[in-house]
């Protein structure tokens, strides 16, 4: 395993209402003994960081668990324009705020934005408030996801409910939308899935600033790992894909071609995985648990320590310029 420091710019804490499935405590902790030094936490917490009071009060509570050292957050992004610009001053004016997170499709919680037009709208307001910081986005278009093909009964069947098409043809949106609305930040397309999306964000690379990650689990699992028995605890948003794309993906790793990798780490109780009371299957792999033996399994496969730490930290620094750890 490579001894070194990582970033882990992807996580999801649980803390307040969810707080019994993971603390930013024992996320901390966890990522210390990956060698994570620093992480982002996710907006889509309950409550959602939507305002520069809750922000405050997630900066406090990680105070107060000891673990503000190497903490981050984003501010999440919503359909309101008043709600931008205070999300655009709270980057501006918070060192512990690392850009602006906008659900471009839904995940677990309510925080998503996912009409086309609504997005773009964003995009125009983060241009009238000249931000040239981070917007990170979950790429997903909801007008190609097919309801219909979820069988919880057959878990690999979530890769046709939301099948690739939706996560390649969301990045276009983004990258449009960027292009025409003249946006100076950065585009951070999260946890990409596809090498298609992959080389989407390849060729806007000429015209605009942006970038994308991957996470151990879209490296490693493949639908296959769906199709066991215990197919539901792989459920994830964007889903895991077939077996080529994810050797691919890898190959695009190794190119140079995915700018770092993201852990989205998102813990969930085994019940509400396997067998939720609502029939509401939550998607989501603590996959910081999953960091050092992706790393071991680079260097096995003839990673360099450079590329390595690139894709860990060097590339991830030169993004966010806050981090100091």
């Amino acid at each position: 395993m490579v001894q070194a420091k990582h970033i882990d710019p992807h996580v999801h804490c649980r803390d307040w209402e969810e707080s019994y499935k993971a603390t930013i405590k024992s996320v901390t902790e966890l990522a210390r003994s990956q060698g994570v030094v620093a992480m982002f936490d996710m907006p889509n917490t309950k409550p959602s960081l939507t305002s520069s009071g809750m922000v405050e009060e997630r900066l406090k509570l990680a105070e107060e668990e000891g673990c503000l050292d190497g903490y981050y957050v984003y501010m999440g992004a919503t359909s309101d324009p008043a709600q931008i610009r205070e999300a655009v001053n709270v980057v501006n004016s918070n060192k512990k705020v690392v850009g602006i997170k906008m659900f471009a499709g839904r995940s677990n919680m309510s925080l998503a934005i996912p009409e086309p037009k609504a997005q773009e709208a964003v995009y125009k307001e983060l241009v009238k408030h000249a931000y040239d910081g981070v917007l990170v986005v979950h790429c997903e278009k909801e007008s190609l996801f097919r309801a219909d093909a979820w069988n919880p009964k057959v878990p690999a069947t979530w890769s046709l409910a939301r099948p690739p098409e939706a996560e390649i043809e969301s990045v276009k949106d983004q990258i449009s939308f960027a292009k025409r609305t003249g946006f100076a930040g950065t585009l951070h397309i999260a946890h990409i899935s596809t090498p298609e999306a992959v080389d989407l964000v390849q060729s806007a690379k000429s015209s605009i600033n942006i970038v994308c990650g991957a996470t151990p689990h879209h490296l490693m699992y493949t639908t296959a790992n769906m199709e066991a028995k215990d197919g539901l605890l792989y459920k994830v948003n964007p889903p895991l894909r077939d077996q080529q794309r994810v050797k691919q993906l890898r190959e695009y790793l190794k190119a140079g071609k995915i700018d770092w990798m993201e852990t989205d780490h998102a813990p969930h109780t085994e019940a509400e995985k396997l067998h939720p009371k609502d029939g509401n299957y939550l998607s989501g792999i603590p996959s910081l648990k999953l960091y050092s033996t992706l790393l071991s399994s680079l260097e096995s496969e003839g990673f360099t320590k450079d590329q390595i730490q690139g894709l860990t930290y060097t590339n991830i620094k030169k993004v966010f310029k806050k981090v100091v750890e």
